[in-house]
């Protein structure tokens, strides 16, 4: 008969192996110093899209898809940003965006029952997970046993046993006292992705439990970090390692309590998801200053357009360089129009033909040697 993690004695005291988790905390933390000391040129369109892809992705990895303009459109009201040409929002969509705000903005405040049991209801605003009735802002209260299954009807594969219902109360209160008072010594990043693990395991709710899992990582991660604001996505990450994600989970989830697996695939994906966010921070960089330099130049909106499309894939990105059909393509205008903006841009300083010519002539922007600093060349 298979064991969960639960069924241990003490099983809330998780065990690792301090050594093997050094390098990949160091690691992690020279990744998160990287990205935070470049955040004081992050704007708010740049932490918008980061909340949007966290919105998306978290609601993703539970197999529901979401439209990323309404996520958007949320996004945008929630944090001042223009919101012309969005479309409505549904009320599930605001819920989850209301939760991930609350969860990251409002990082000092304390996390209760009451706290948790209103994210819970505010991703389920209908009652309803799919066509499915849940018990919304409260515990689960079945007694029947909750398992994470997969596989099509009749041929189930159980992954997971949750604690039964009549044990919720007590284990949350354990894990919200160790939340509100950890270990002095235990780092930031650990407590992140204990709590997440932990939180997890004990399934407290019908549904949402994986959402709500990664809103209190973010938090944590919000607290060791001092910051209200999202620089990086977690769940995106996690959505791309989905499946190792659940493999370790279940690994761990059936283990005696020693969660060092756990705590080295959590730290792997948080710095990868790090470094994917390190990335866009150098292309809005890239942008920011590409266009300082050069803000005494009037460009139009197509040559605006253009210009853009080629700093999104930085030196050398743009496959084959700019050709004119290229242009067209991107502006939906006449070759003479085409002609007249590049020979307009060739002029100012803005691109540069690359070497050949004939049919084959291509351009690029002139990049400096600071430019290519932020951005090597591919």
């Amino acid at each position: 008969m298979v064991q969960y993690v639960w069924q241990t004695p003490g099983w809330c005291d998780f065990r690792w192996h301090s050594e093997a988790l050094l390098r990949p905390l160091g690691h992690v933390r020279q990744a998160q110093g990287r990205l935070l000391g470049e955040a004081i040129y992050i704007g708010l369109e740049m932490q918008a899209d980061v909340l949007a892809e966290e919105t998306v992705t978290t609601a993703s990895i539970e197999g529901e898809r979401l439209d990323r303009n309404s996520v958007r459109s949320s996004v945008a009201r929630r944090l001042g940003l223009p919101t012309a040409g969005l479309p409505a929002t549904k009320r599930n969509v605001d819920g989850l965006v209301e939760m991930l705000v609350d969860a990251t903005a409002n990082h000092e405040k304390p996390l209760t029952s009451e706290r948790l049991k209103g994210w819970h209801a505010s991703l389920f605003p209908t009652g309803y997970s799919g066509m499915v009735n849940i018990l919304v802002g409260d515990w689960r209260q079945d007694s029947k046993p909750m398992h994470v299954m997969s596989g099509p009807i009749g041929k189930e594969k159980i992954h997971y046993e949750a604690p039964p219902s009549h044990r919720i109360e007590a284990e949350i209160n354990r894990f919200l006292e160790w939340w509100k008072s950890p270990p002095e010594n235990l780092d930031g990043l650990l407590r992140a992705a204990l709590a997440h693990f932990w939180f997890v395991s004990i399934h407290p709710f019908d549904d949402g439990n994986g959402r709500i899992a990664r809103a209190i990582t973010d938090m944590a991660l919000a607290q060791d970090e001092r910051r209200g604001n999202r620089l990086y996505s977690m769940s995106a990450q996690i959505s791309i390692e989905r499946d190792n994600y659940y493999d370790v989970l279940e690994r761990n989830q059936k283990g005696d309590g020693d969660v060092t697996d756990w705590l080295l695939w959590f730290m792997g994906c948080l710095e990868r998801s790090i470094q994917r966010s390190e990335v866009e921070v150098r292309h809005v960089l890239l942008k920011s200053r590409f266009w300082h330099r050069r803000s005494g130049i009037a460009l139009n909106e197509r040559q605006q357009k253009v210009v853009n499309r080629l700093l999104d894939v930085g030196p050398d990105g743009f496959e084959g360089g700019l050709t004119n059909r290229k242009y067209r393509g991107i502006t939906k205008v006449s070759r003479e129009t085409v002609k007249r903006d590049i020979a307009d841009l060739l002029k100012k300083g803005i691109l540069v033909k690359n070497p050949g010519g004939g049919r084959s002539v291509s351009y690029d922007l002139a990049w400096t040697e600071e430019d290519e600093r932020v951005i090597p060349r591919t």
